[in-house]
């Protein structure tokens, strides 16, 4: 049985970005690629507990198990040696890419303290979308009693878009909600997200 969000897409976004954009085919349309979740637990002092615990969690969260990443080189000042074992990540496509959207969106967003969209700043211009999630303790796959520590993890969509307002078009159209653009200078303040120094923007817990 194919994913709700899957046949959203199919019958509903396809239809109405080719409408809206002009396009000849619906090949032209974007599609979402993969979806990466990536965690560092670099600077836990119980390192080897820290990544055992986020590699349960991530496996509860995605239902697939995360490969664990390695440093690429060596920085003394933080104890950190060249190949060490710093964090994991995972990569879902296909039936549990969907299933992990749809849980996100409906599930995970809303307990959200204060949730008032996703921020706009973490496009890449390339078909890439990355936030910042401070806390996985929004996903009701983890039970709050049990948490040892807060785990926080970047979520990055993959999809086939050329260009940040295509990309955000057809975010938006499989039900991300996204802030509403305004010129406030003021209005990131009310949102209660934050913004990097590299234009990515992190969910408040």
């Amino acid at each position: 049985m194919e994913n709700d969000l899957k046949v959203h897409y199919l019958k509903t976004v396809v239809p109405a970005m080719i409408k809206n954009r002009g396009y000849t085919n619906s090949h032209q349309v974007p599609k979402l690629e993969k979806i990466v979740l990536n965690c560092s637990v670099g600077s836990a002092t119980d390192i080897k507990v820290a990544l055992e615990d986020a590699l349960n969690d991530l496996t509860l969260i995605t239902g697939q198990k995360p490969i664990k990443t390695r440093s690429k080189k060596s920085i003394s000042n933080f104890n950190l040696r060249l190949n060490q074992e710093i964090g994991c990540k995972v990569t879902l496509r296909g039936k549990m890419m969907y299933d992990f959207l749809l849980r996100f969106i409906r599930a995970a967003l809303p307990r959200i303290r204060d949730f008032r969209g996703i921020p706009n700043g973490g496009f890449d211009g390339r078909g890439g979308y990355t936030l910042g999630v401070k806390d996985h303790s929004i996903f009701p796959e983890i039970e709050i009693d049990r948490v040892k520590r807060n785990l926080g993890f970047d979520v990055t969509f993959v999809t086939s878009g050329r260009e940040r307002e295509e990309t955000r078009e057809m975010l938006v159209q499989m039900g991300m909600p996204f802030i509403a653009r305004s010129h406030s200078p003021d209005q990131a303040a009310k949102t209660g997200n934050k913004e990097t120094p590299h234009g990515q923007e992190v969910l408040a817990a």
